[in-house]
């Protein structure tokens, strides 16, 4: 039986390619799975904030809710008490251009801050995806 002459590092020359070979398989396949955890990770980021994101909407407009009633009581009592020198009905109209234009200022104002909203990143998958990124450039510089 011959048996070929082994190559640098005690390896044949079929071998050393077969184990290169099995190690672009296994680099590909890690990168794969990698990148799928990544992935999930960018996922159940963005469903946890979005979680939190609902619930704390849902409390501010329960908030709200019982905000507008206390405004109503108040926009009564003011109506209430300019009615002891005017028409009711005049101080009815006072009371309400006071409010339209409240909401009009409010209402610009959101629409301003409404523009500045960037939409929600998963920062933490981002980071952790920037660092793998760096780690396999500097493994494959080795």
């Amino acid at each position: 039986m011959a048996h070929s002459a082994p190559a640098e590092g005690g390896r044949p020359p079929q071998a050393a390619q077969e184990g290169t070979g099995e190690l672009v398989k296994q680099a590909a396949q890690q990168i794969s799975e990698l990148v799928r955890a990544e992935l999930k990770l960018a996922v159940e980021e963005v469903k946890d904030k979005g979680k939190h994101a609902g619930k704390g909407v849902g409390l501010f407009g329960g908030a709200g809710v019982v905000a507008l009633y206390g405004v109503g009581a108040l926009v009564a009592a003011a109506i209430g008490a300019l009615a002891l020198v005017l028409p009711v009905w005049a101080a009815a109209l006072i009371v309400a251009v006071v409010l339209f234009a409240v909401a009009g200022v409010l209402g610009l104002t959101g629409k301003k801050e409404t523009e500045k909203a960037t939409p929600p990143v998963p920062e933490e998958a981002i980071e952790s995806t920037k660092r793998d990124i760096t780690e396999v450039k500097e493994r494959s510089h080795r």
